[in-house]
């Protein structure tokens, strides 16, 4: 390498430093902190550019997508910075992450700095930080893949036109803030469509019986012998009835079989009573079993889930710091492939730690079937050629980063042993008595030899139907040998609904449908909880309604959009353009356009929005709950109606529905005819009376409604008054104060309550202050001007003069005045800010003023270093934040690409 000064930029500040510790002086090594610029906001576009092409969606649909970009704000020190210290290099290193994403930052940093022609620009890419490792990539570079950029920079336009299409439909008719996506709302609609199945589930009782069984005769057969468990599996020639047998309308679905109820079984086992059995059959086999692949993403994401209880996110997080410390191999590929080295490595380990005989004479090669440029990358695996075991890193390593090292370091060195080996016995036994004939069955499997069971065994997702006969001893016995009956237990079995859907089951069958990608699946995960699509019930993930309303919407509007080999054709298309074989303008056209090139084979998402026609929103957002109750998604939640009843059970004509809310921690497969019923019951209830308001002789009740417990007054009907219902006055309301009960609140609580907002003075300039009680807690009221109050009790007691002193002090953010910080971190040295932990409305959280993080459940105030906050920050500022600058930036002209992708025109020049 000649002398001279070389900039290197890399993503993250973390992985600057483990990278900076590897190269000399004469290179400095700086954090880009992610993507540097994007489309912006449509709003946040120039003046004089939002009236132009670019107007709708920053992207000019009519010129061949051509994309605007700007970069963030929070960006500008960071390109800033980068330009100066480019000034004094003399060679210019992109070491940004090997994949779609990396490839595009790579090129949005030199599209935004624009090196001099005279500064050579080398696009440097590893797979692990070693030393080794980014050695050998300063000595193999290459240029920016224009293919991959294409790639990423489609996927990006397809994601921003498809949510800004879609997502204002669903404000429309669902509800505002929610949003469409290309992945997000698949996803949705598998956990949906697992919920639906959940809600028509039947369950059907069966019944079998379990023998217990013993060797008679000789030594074997005394009293003590060794004895076993089988299923009865047939009775008089036909095979007995097991869950999966049923269908999920409880009907049963499967032919000739017999269906043991209580009395059957019951009865069966009589006749049987006092019999000997007879070995009818005995089968050995041999049982291999294979070591699973190294991890990928999606592998590695849900064997966390399995074993670590680590969601997605969590997962992803926990291998960025793993990788960009130098302990593992990059974190995002769907390659099960491990290079020679790794080969070697894994197996001389595995030689060393379990003997020679565990691992196979010839090295074991693992193959995926993505073909997709992502393949190129290793899977994840232990950083080196030489493996550190877990004990070796256990100093260095903590918690959950050691728990994933240890996790992959194992999967790693199984891959390479030797098979597991046994044998699998199977029994049928024959049980004859009073004119019935009955046969059980038992099977086994004996480990005689662990291979690469002895350093690592895959999880498995929970089932619907047990598995059976995994490492079950059963004793040696002969065809025709008697067997001692020793119990015959009938027992009762009800059939379960599928089993929800876990981050884990989840990614599982998006990569089974191949439906995003191994980057893409710890983000939509995320993004489906984060809109409150899907919410978490221990390890389950289960939909909200308002998942019901966007999905349903969806399918009958976009169903193409939303179809599962649809989505994942779109994939494919992506792959297609990374390797060079699909133009992006030609299949952008085509998504858009529908321009019947058969690409996509969808009429193009411009003349499907053109043509929806008319969206009943009312008929969208309900669902059907049986007995003439309907379960409605409304602006404030999802609440159950049914029209009101007489004494017999009859509609009362013109009278108002009865309503009652949904509680949010009922799942939708549990809101049943009964517990809807149960709900408008209590709904109907009048409330507790707690006296007569003694100024207008109005009864105070306290209820508890839709949105918490609240005292309110009864205003009687007058049968003569033909005021219309909506011109009459409306009962004064109050929900509870925090420090008052449901079930011991007063008539002098109440009255207080409904004193409000109760008139403190009016300031010099005449203006009326008032005290109220709000959905944020108590504060004054001066025309448009708020300001919070610390309790509840001082909306009864704050005076005039001390409201006037509140409203003399300057106003800081929301209504009250800011609040000292929890901790001070130093200064952020990307932002160059102080940095602090704040205690914010929806809990405490870090910031430096620009950029905000929420505390994790799991962190500890008192142990949060500046380190992590910085790393934090950085991340989030990574993801990109929700408002774009309007500074003007030309958008960037591409090089051009192969003849098989076509040239990007830039919109008008902008200096």
């Amino acid at each position: 390498m000649a002398n001279g000064r070389h900039l290197v930029i890399v993503e993250s500040p973390a992985k600057a430093r483990t990278i900076g510790r590897y190269l000399g002086d004469d290179y400095i090594v700086q954090a880009s902190v992610g993507h540097i610029r994007d489309l912006p906001q449509p709003k946040d576009l120039p003046a004089d550019m939002k009236k132009g092409p670019y107007g709708r969606f920053a992207v000019d649909v009519e010129n061949d997508f051509d994309p605007y970009y700007e970069v963030y704000p929070d960006k500008k020190k960071v390109v800033a910075e980068l330009k100066r210290l480019m000034k004094d290099a003399d060679t210019l290193y992109l070491a940004t992450d090997e994949d779609r994403e990396g490839e595009a930052i790579a090129w949005h940093l030199k599209e935004t700095l624009k090196p001099k022609k005279s500064m050579p620009v080398h696009r440097m890419v590893f797979h692990e930080i070693t030393r080794e490792a980014i050695e050998n990539a300063l000595t193999n570079t290459r240029d920016i893949d224009m293919e991959l950029v294409d790639a990423q920079e489609s996927r990006r336009i397809l994601d921003r036109l498809y949510g800004y299409e879609v997502s204002p439909v669903l404000w429309r008719k669902v509800k505002q803030g929610t949003s469409a996506g290309r992945v997000q709302s698949v996803a949705t609609r598998l956990v949906v469509q697992r919920e639906r199945e959940r809600m028509a589930f039947v369950a059907a009782g069966y019944w079998d019986v379990t023998g217990t069984f013993a060797a008679q005769g000789d030594a074997a057969g005394a009293e003590g012998s060794p004895a076993f468990t089988a299923q009865i599996r047939t009775v008089d020639g036909a095979r007995v009835a097991t869950g999966r047998d049923f269908a999920d309308d409880g009907t049963v679905k499967t032919k000739g079989v017999t269906v043991l109820t209580e009395e059957s079984a019951r009865a069966l086992v009589a006749a049987l009573e006092g019999r000997d059995g007879r070995v009818a059959s005995v089968e050995s086999k041999p049982y291999t079993r294979r070591p699973a692949a190294p991890f990928t993403t999606s592998s590695l994401q849900q064997e966390a889930g399995r074993k670590l209880r680590l969601g997605a996110r969590e997962t992803m997080r926990v291998a960025q710091g793993l990788y960009e410390n130098g302990y593992i191999t990059y974190m995002r590929t769907d390659s099960v492939a491990l290079s020679q080295e790794a080969i070697r490595a894994a197996r001389a380990q595995a030689t060393e730690l379990y003997g020679s005989q565990y691992v196979p004479d010839k090295p074991r090669v693992y193959s995926g079937k993505s073909a997709n440029a992502q393949e190129a990358h290793e899977a994840i695996r232990p950083a080196g050629s030489s493996f550190r075991t877990p004990a070796q890193v256990a100093g260095e390593l903590s918690g959950e980063q050691f728990r994933l090292y240890e996790l992959i370091w194992k999967r790693t060195i199984a891959s390479q042993m030797a098979d597991a080996r046994g044998s699998t016995t199977s029994v049928q036994i024959a049980v004859e008595g009073g004119g019935r004939t009955a046969t059980f069955g038992a099977s086994g499997t004996v480990i005689t030899f662990r291979g690469f069971l002895a350093a690592y065994e895959e999880g498995r997702d929970a089932s619907r139907y047990g598995d059976e006969g995994d490492d079950k001893r059963l004793p040696e016995m002969r065809e025709g040998q008697a067997l001692d009956v020793r119990a015959l237990d009938p027992d009762g079995h009800e059939t379960t609904p599928p089993p929800r859907y876990t981050e884990a089951s989840l990614v599982r069958a998006l990569e089974e449908r191949g439906i995003g990608r191994p980057s893409t699946y710890a983000s939509t995960i995320s993004t489906i909880q984060d809109r409150g699509y899907v919410l978490r019930r221990g390890s389950a993930l289960v939909p909200s309604w308002i998942a019901f309303s966007v999905v349903r919407l969806l399918e009958e509007h976009f169903g193409t959009l939303i179809d599962y080999d649809f989505t994942a054709a779109m994939e494919a298309d992506l792959d297609r353009i990374a390797r060079g074989e699909l133009a992006r303008p030609t299949y952008l056209h085509t998504f858009y356009d529908g321009d019947g090139s058969g690409e996509v084979g969808h009429i193009g998402l411009r003349h499907t929005v053109e043509n929806l026609g008319d969206i009943d929103a009312r008929d969208i957002n309900t669902v059907p709950i049986g007995e003439g109750i309907e379960l409605r998604v409304g602006r404030y939640g999802a609440y159950v109606e049914r029209p009101a009843l007489d004494e017999d059970g009859r509609p009362v004509e013109g009278a108002d529905p009865v309503r009652a809310s949904v509680p949010d921690d009922l799942a939708p497969d549990e809101l049943t005819v009964a517990k809807a019923v149960e709900l408008l019951e209590r709904q109907k209830d009048d409330g507790r009376v707690l006296g007569t308001d003694p100024e207008s002789g109005r009864e105070i009740i306290a209820k508890d409604g839709r949105y918490g417990p609240y005292v309110t007054e009864v205003i009687p009907e007058d049968p003569e008054d033909t005021t219309p219902k909506t011109k009459r006055p409306k009962p004064r309301t109050g929900s509870l104060l925090q420090s008052m009960d449901l079930a011991t609140v007063s008539l002098e609580d109440a009255l207080k309550i409904l004193s409000l907002p109760r008139v403190v003075g009016a300031d010099e300039d005449g203006t009326e202050i008032t005290a109220q009680n709000g959905r944020y807690g108590p504060y004054l009221k001066k025309g448009t001007d708020s300001r919070s109050l610390e309790s509840e009790e001082q909306m009864f007691t704050i005076t005039l003069d001390q409201a006037k002193a509140i409203y003399a002090q300057p106003k800081q953010r929301g209504r009250a005045a800011a609040k000292p910080p929890l901790k001070e971190l130093g200064v952020d040295p990307t932002s160059e800010k102080p940095i602090v932990v704040k205690d914010g409305r929806f809990g405490a959280y870090i910031t430096d003023g620009t950029t905000n993080v929420t505390l994790k459940k799991d962190d500890v105030l008192e142990k949060l270093t500046h380190e992590v906050a910085v790393e934090r920050l950085a991340e989030k500022r990574a993801k990109g934040p929700a408002k774009r600058a309007t500074t003007r930036r030309a958008p960037a002209k591409k090089a051009p690409a192969k003849t098989t992708t076509a040239k990007r025109s830039s919109p008008r020049s902008k200096g």
